[in-house]
């Protein structure tokens, strides 16, 4: 585990239904990342796979949340559930099922944490702002393997354009962010705004 910053860490993890189909250009690789944020009383725990002791040591003494960016990406949120009575928070939308009970949120919510849900690709995907770190949780919609960039257009949702993407998304460089912290590949901690930005010009 690595610590981004005093209070927020990182991991990444083998995804067990990976294979190689899923690979290549259009595809994602077989280790995906999560994040952990201690906002005080709580720990906050974003699309978690596989946290390791010292990811576990965190949650002593505090309230476990977790928050996904899209229902799919539930990975160990169930074991979490089970295992430290974590309440689980998912988006809104879709028809997307979940196997371990689940407060739905929308764009315009305030989560645990004060983390704030912005439009993702998906009808049911949210990028999640951490205010207190300037940070921006991607499912997604943005990937970080190989610099950040957006998802693959055959990725996209027939309705939505990679334009009209773009043009969903740049509310977000208007936003004072200093890291992206993707899912899918590797976090942006240096010059996030600007690698925002990049990527959505391109």
């Amino acid at each position: 585990m690595e610590e981004l910053r005093p209070g927020l860490w990182t991991w990444a993890a083998r995804h067990p239904d990976w294979t190689p189909k899923d690979g290549g250009p259009e595809g994602w690789g077989p280790d995906v990342r999560s994040y952990a944020y201690d906002a005080g009383q709580v720990l906050v725990l974003f699309d978690p796979m596989s946290p390791d002791s010292t990811v576990l040591d965190l949650t002593q003494g505090q309230d476990v949340v977790v928050l996904l960016t899209v229902p799919w990406h539930r990975r160990s949120a169930g074991v979490l559930h089970e295992e430290l009575g974590a309440t689980l928070y998912a988006p809104e939308g879709g028809e997307e099922e979940l196997d371990v009970p689940a407060r739905r949120y929308r764009l315009g919510d305030t989560l645990p944490g004060t983390v704030e849900p912005k439009p993702g690709a998906y009808a049911n995907e949210a990028v999640l702002w951490i205010p207190e770190h300037r940070a921006l949780v991607i499912g997604e919609v943005l990937q970080g393997e190989g610099g950040l960039r957006l998802l693959p257009e055959s990725w996209l949702p027939a309705e939505l354009t990679p334009e009209a993407l773009r043009d969903r998304l740049r509310p977000l460089v208007d936003l004072p962010v200093e890291l992206v912290l993707p899912t899918h590949g590797d976090p942006v901690t240096e010059g996030g705004r600007e690698a925002l930005a990049r990527a959505l010009a391109e």
